[in-house]
């Protein structure tokens, strides 16, 4: 067995394909009207199909996940993450671990939580 592809709820597909692709170079692989796949596994599912099929609501801002990036740059993605989406919210700062990798996190468009970190 193989894992396939990780699927985050999004409330406007192109708002959301336009941010990963804009903050990580992912591109459009298929486009399966409210479907869409992206480079490295990313599936971006709307809203409504989403919980026409779980009959339940969305809950944004959750944190029972998170998408994890590596930066080398980390300085240089905070600066075109602001200058970007400069109303991005925040959930910590840059900081570094005690093992000396820097990271920062911040939810999407959607409410979804990424970490962007320097290689380990």
């Amino acid at each position: 067995m193989k894992l396939k592809n990780v699927l985050i709820v999004v409330k406007d597909m192109e708002a959301s394909r336009q941010f990963y692709h804009d903050l990580f170079g992912l591109d459009m692989v298929l486009d399966n009207d409210g479907n869409m796949i992206l480079t490295e596994g990313l599936v971006l599912q709307d809203e409504k199909i989403w919980k026409k099929f779980l009959g339940r609501d969305i809950i944004p801002e959750n944190h029972s996940c998170e998408l994890y990036f590596e930066e080398r740059d980390i300085e240089g993605f905070i600066a075109k993450l602001e200058k970007l989406y400069p109303s991005i919210q925040y959930v910590t700062g840059l900081m570094t671990h005690g093992w000396g990798q820097k990271v920062i996190r911040f939810y999407d468009l959607d409410g979804n939580l990424i970490e962007v970190g320097t290689p380990m």
